[in-house]
């Protein structure tokens, strides 16, 4: 009589949740993200190589700092490195407030507002960023007399408050409604609401999004360079001009981005984790 056989094979639930958390696990998405990052720079390697290519990296640091006798000094790319920094910052705060008073208005609940904030949106999300930027800048940069510097800021504000007020109001809607009654309960006005206890809870909810918006701002950034503005874009596009380092510079450039935009999500990281401990 033949033995019978026993399956010792764990049970496909239990296999569905290792893969699962395999694929979720943060040192498998580095790999991946490493590797795909390793076949873009190989493929852009091997056909400057069929191009006969000469590289010279040995340019590069020059352009990024220096050391003197007067001490360290930024290269070209560093001031734009810095250009960029600044007028992401400046335009992401634009849309913080703005996108806030924007999602306020929609959930005011009043005709009037709700209609002109509907109406921003609209309007805003349904035009190309590109042509908002010639229109701040050739249009109602000569009538309010904004230079090319405060219209790309005042572009990229309105068009990611836009984006960002989405943010707010879904991360409002996501308190729950008893919070409401009970700060209307102990006398609270609607402003006292807001500010005590309906914003510090979204936050939680909030923060994800908000990183990614600050990311795509800073990326976003870079369309400045069509009207002139001197941020990293210009620069690296003004040194290929000078030098023919094509590829030196845009490597250079795109992995300036890369770092900046992953030390941005990994201080969001933090800022999610501490907040969790904290509640």
């Amino acid at each position: 009589m033949a033995a019978a056989t026993v399956d010792i094979s764990p049970p496909r639930p239990q296999r569905r949740l290792t893969l699962r958390k395999l694929f979720a696990s943060r040192s498998l998405s580095v790999a991946l993200y490493a590797l795909v990052l390793w076949l873009i720079v190989r493929t852009a390697l091997t056909g400057a190589e069929a191009m006969g290519y000469d590289w010279q990296w040995y340019r590069i640091p020059g352009y990024l700092f220096s050391l003197t006798d007067d001490g360290f000094q930024l290269g070209e790319i560093g001031y734009g490195l810095l250009a960029s920094l600044g007028l992401s910052g400046l335009s992401f705060l634009i849309a913080i407030l703005l996108g806030l008073l924007v999602a306020l208005l929609r959930l005011s609940g009043l005709v009037v507002g709700g209609a002109v904030a509907l109406i921003f949106l609209e309007v805003v999300r349904n035009i190309p960023l590109l042509v908002l930027l010639y229109l701040f800048y050739y249009v109602l940069g000569p009538i309010f007399g904004l230079g090319r510097y405060g219209a790309s800021i005042l572009c990229l504000g309105v068009f990611h408050a836009a984006l960002v007020s989405e943010i707010f109001r879904a991360g409002i809607n996501s308190v729950a409604r008893g919070q409401w009654e009970a700060a209307s309960s102990i006398g609270m006005t609607r402003a006292q609401a807001y500010r005590h206890i309906i914003l510090p809870q979204s936050v939680r909810f909030m923060l994800p999004p908000l990183t990614g918006e600050l990311v795509n701002t800073v990326k976003s950034s870079a369309i400045v360079s069509v009207v002139g503005v001197a941020e990293l874009t210009t620069v690296g596009r003004n040194i290929i001009s000078e030098t023919y380092l094509s590829f030196e510079i845009w490597f250079t450039v795109a992995a300036i981005y890369l770092v900046v935009t992953v030390c941005i999500s990994a201080f969001a990281s933090f800022l999610e984790s501490r907040y969790a401990v904290s509640n």
